[in-house]
């Protein structure tokens, strides 16, 4: 047995949302002087041996030994500093999770601790303990609901002394009410076969599972509701969540209510202790009360609410960065899943209410939650994104540059495969949840509305819109086709209006509930938008006409706190647009002899190089910095910025 084994265990049960959702649960190895157990702020899907924290067993051992103080903080204050103590040398810079101490005390070397949905139907229900009874009494121990921490510990060792005695053996199992379960062993092999048998007289006694397909609502209303809750919460990240469970839960308070977040520590650490339901007819009449409402809720709570129920139409999840977002919409999910599952063991049932205030005011779980829910860092965190075109080229580089300065990114492309592989590296390297690809056809009205909206829903509003979609048909006048004319006309130049009519929606409804909110939308043009462009006339055009509409948006739009600006990069050598072997503009040009004597691509290639006085193209960080400079200044609309290398300059 080794730390190896361990790593393997966690990952196999930790990527597993059944099992653990928002990087939750725990699991650990011990020998007889050391155990390893994770420490917080890691996840076990991911985790890897530098995840986990050594600690001394013999130093854990005293503190069941120590006197602490009779106040609960301050007794957990000492613990933690004795836990802290017990740390291996080098391992100081991590943090031992609160469950430590129980890790330590189970007579496994492999202890697994989750909060798998299934089992949170059992422990957070009326009857649970009666099922218990009848069916693990024998291999198991039940603990009712009690402080986590020391305390808890201190609980399960009496209990797991009591059972012992009682029935000369160790327990397969430890079912903590409103919590999770532990079961253990000396091998993989062990505990699967463990898990596998608690799943299967668990779901002996339930008959069916909740619908959690998708379904329709008003989706335009859940869109423009969004923005305004963003305002009135005051959170940066709102996103909205359905499925046919959760509509059935939102047709009244009293259904609303049987969705409790505070099933578990986990339920209230990630969101919060008491959902906020609107009652509504339709659209007019939530808008009319969401500020009321709100207000209401802060100065009774102190605090914003997470969890936000309208009436017929579904949930919102407010909080201040999007990880706690994407969180707490996994956490309520359960939530829904859990009471589910409890109505087969006599109804659902939360926690104790003193259990509620004091986990709330935990130290230790405010200190889970703030690793769990950190948010990124930047110049543009908290802003969302919408970008155009983002599958390639400008467009993804935009979306990374963006991204890596905090941005969440809405990334649409007609090419929705290519902007899924975009969002999933974005993830990777910034977040989970941070990029969800969009699919659309910026010439297709509808698609263009669809598109602002379903960023609305995910992000809760629109600071950020990157018109970048494009296209090059080239040709002279005798070989450019109506065809090719009209769709380079669409897409250049009727794509931003499109996109400019409904991401302003967006961006004014948010506007109306704070009047401080102050918006971008940034055309990326080109240098061919500044002067006419041979045998290049359906692109230039289309961008000359970009340009016309940027200051006319930007007259229109400032008093809704919306800058409107473009972006007129030089070419763009290395991106698809001019380099793809077979469409890149490189080919185009050579074919339409648009450049005199060129008789190869790289002919073409320096014949534009040697155009520019820094004599190279543009980079994409260059129209990076670009938007950050539009972004960040206050004082300019309507504005076209070269980014030409002195080739096109300001007149």
């Amino acid at each position: 047995m080794s730390i190896a084994a361990l790593v393997t265990m966690s990952r196999k049960y930790g990527s597993n949302p059944e099992y653990v959702l928002a990087g939750g649960g725990n699991t650990s190895f011990k020998d007889t002087h050391f155990i390893y157990v994770k420490a917080s702020g890691n996840a076990l899907a991911t985790i890897d041996e530098d995840g986990f924290v050594k600690l001394e067993r013999a130093k854990l051992d005293k503190i069941f030994e120590n006197r602490y103080s009779e106040d609960f903080d301050e007794r957990e204050k000492e613990v933690l500093a004795d836990m802290l103590a017990a740390r291996c040398p080098g391992e100081e810079h991590k943090r031992p999770s609160v469950e430590a101490l129980l890790h330590h005390i189970l007579p496994y070397s492999l202890v697994l601790h989750l909060h798998p949905t299934v089992v949170g139907g059992l422990v957070c229900s009326e009857k649970g303990k009666e099922f218990f009874d009848n069916n693990f009494s024998d291999d198991g121990i039940w603990i009712e609901p009690t402080m986590p921490g020391y305390i808890l510990s201190v609980k399960v060792n009496e209990a797991l002394e009591a059972f012992k005695a009682a029935h000369n053996k160790l327990p397969l199992y430890i079912f903590l009410e409103n919590h999770g379960v532990f079961t253990g062993g000396t091998t993989l092999l062990e505990i699967e076969y463990r898990m596998s048998r608690l799943y299967e007289k668990l779901e002996s006694n339930i008959t069916s599972k909740p619908d959690l397909s998708e379904c329709e609502y008003n989706f335009e209303a859940a869109a423009l509701l969004a923005p305004a809750l963003r305002a009135v919460t005051g959170c940066s990240s709102v996103s909205f969540v359905h499925n046919k469970a959760i509509m059935e839960a939102v047709e009244t308070k009293k259904s609303f209510g049987k969705i409790h977040t505070t099933f578990s520590p986990d339920h209230i650490v990630y969101c919060g202790t008491d959902p906020m339901f609107i009652e509504a007819d339709d659209l007019d009449d939530a808008s009319s009360k969401l500020s009321g409402a709100v207000t209401e809720y802060v100065a009774r709570k102190g605090h914003a609410p997470k969890i936000i129920g309208i009436q017929n139409l579904g949930v919102f999840v407010c909080a201040d960065t999007r990880r706690e977002v994407v969180n707490a919409k996994l956490l309520f999910c359960d939530a829904v899943k859990v009471a589910f599952y409890a109505s087969f063991f006599g109804g659902a049932r939360p926690l104790p209410q003193e259990l509620i205030d004091a986990i709330s005011n935990w130290e230790v779980e405010r200190y889970r939650k703030g690793v769990s829910n950190k948010g990124g860092a930047g110049r543009l965190a908290g802003k969302v994104a919408l970008i155009t075109g983002a599958a390639q080229g400008f467009g993804k580089g935009i979306a990374e540059e963006l991204a890596s300065e905090g941005a969440c990114i809405a990334a649409a492309d007609l090419n929705y495969a290519g902007v899924v592989s975009v969002c999933e590296e974005l993830c990777d390297r910034f977040g989970a949840g941070i990029a969800v690809p969009i699919s659309a056809n910026v010439g297709d009205e509808e698609d263009v509305k669809k598109m602002a909206y379903s960023t609305a829903i995910e992000f809760g509003g629109i600071d950020i819109f990157i018109s970048n979609a494009g296209i090059v048909r080239a040709g002279g006048l005798e070989d450019m086709t109506l065809a090719n004319f009209e769709l380079s006309t669409k897409i250049n130049y009727t794509a931003f209006f499109l996109g400019t009519k409904y991401v302003s929606r967006i961006m004014k409804v948010e506007r109306k509930y704070n009047s401080d909110a102050t918006f971008d939308i940034i055309q990326i043009n080109s240098k061919s938008g500044l002067t006419g462009s041979n045998r290049n006339f359906a692109y230039a055009g289309g961008k000359f006409g970009g340009i016309g509409l940027v200051q006319s948006f930007a007259l229109e739009l400032v008093g809704d706190g919306i800058k409107v600006n473009a972006i007129c990069p030089g070419n763009f050598f290395d991106g698809p647009l001019w380099s793809d072997p077979e469409k890149g503009l490189f080919v185009q040009y050579l074919k339409s002899g648009k450049v005199p004597g060129a008789i190869t691509v790289a002919d073409v290639k320096s014949f534009y190089e040697s155009k520019i006085p820094m004599h190279r193209g543009v980079h994409i960080r260059d129209v990076a910095v670009a938007i950050f400079y539009i972004i960040e200044q206050k004082y300019e609309t309507g504005q076209a910025l070269p980014v030409t290398g002195g080739q096109e300059m300001l007149h």
